[in-house]
């Protein structure tokens, strides 16, 4: 869990680094979004899309409605194309202890997340393929399957901040080749 003895740490760490003389001037985790799309699903889908997004983080999903009709898609606007969660405080501390040491090292063929994932914003994005690798998705659950992003956002102002404090935090990064 993200203490504040985990940030004090943090400030310990990347103060000769970055030059910060205050604690709060450290990069500090501000929200995680988790989403996924369902595009042109029926109700059914959505429900079913919804309804695990929540069991997987605790919290209810809202709806994202379509901004603009695109005829070729056949989507009107303020139809439902997807669902997102954002967590913040103790959910979003334990759903990334959750992320880091249960869920990432179930996806198969795991062997680190591209560094180059850290936007320009400092902001970690992770792409997921497969909802199964939560550990509240049931077996009988395997039949449909839909991906979700999910975003780490921080108070970092540059990518080499941001990344330094994700390896602080423990985010599993590829190793570099030698």
């Amino acid at each position: 869990m993200i203490t504040k003895e985990k940030q004090v740490s943090a400030f310990e760490t990347l103060k000769e680094k970055f030059g910060y003389t205050n604690v709060n001037a450290s990069p500090k985790l501000l929200k995680i979004t988790v989403s996924s799309g369902v595009g042109k699903a029926d109700k059914a889908k959505k429900a079913l899309v919804e309804s695990r997004l929540a069991r997987i983080t605790g919290q209810k999903a809202s709806a994202r409605p379509a901004k603009q009709s695109i005829a070729q898609f056949k989507m009107r606007e303020g139809d439902i194309v997807g669902y997102q969660v954002t967590l913040r405080g103790a959910r979003m501390n334990e759903f990334l202890e959750k992320l880091i040491h249960i869920t990432l090292p179930r996806t198969r063929d795991f062997r680190g997340l591209n560094a180059t994932a850290i936007d320009e914003m400092g902001n970690l994005t992770i792409g997921i393929k497969d909802h199964t690798i939560f550990p509240e998705t049931a077996e009988e659950d395997l039949k449909d399957v839909f991906g979700l992003a999910i975003t780490l956002v921080t108070t970092a102002k540059t990518k080499e901040e941001a990344d330094a404090f994700f390896r602080h935090l423990g985010i599993p990064f590829k190793k570099d080749a030698e």
